[in-house]
């Protein structure tokens, strides 16, 4: 199983940015994707979670109505759209996949590489 994040850089405070996940090595479709993020010395922190169809996400409360999960099985993609992006939410962002969603870190068994956003005050 190979995840791959992409997105990340350096935004202003208020910014905007679009985190994408590919996924291979087994079938896609079957799979729910999550995000997480992490800070130096903390643990993997849960951020989104979407079902296999897509038909249900869910969301770590201080980011609902910011962040967007969203997925496109035809391309073997996972997006997060993140919004009025604050210092707080640089980190390194992960993605994973499970068979049903799950906001604990150690549910999982595969991760990407991760890819660092960076918000600038």
């Amino acid at each position: 199983v190979q995840l791959q994040a992409s997105g990340g850089g350096l935004v202003q405070a208020g910014g905007s940015l679009r985190l994408s996940c590919t996924a291979s090595g087994r079938t896609f479709s079957n799979y729910a994707m999550a995000w997480f993020r992490q800070t130096p010395g903390k643990e993997r922190e849960f951020v989104a979670a979407i079902s296999w169809s897509g038909g249900s996400t869910s969301y770590t409360e201080s980011l609902k109505g910011r962040f967007t999960i969203s997925r496109d099985n035809a391309k073997n993609i996972v997006y997060l759209q993140m919004n009025s992006l604050q210092p707080e939410d640089t980190a390194v962002y992960y993605c994973t996949q499970r068979r049903s969603p799950s906001s604990a870190a150690g549910d999982y068994d595969y991760w990407g590489q991760g890819t660092l956003v960076t918000v600038s005050s």
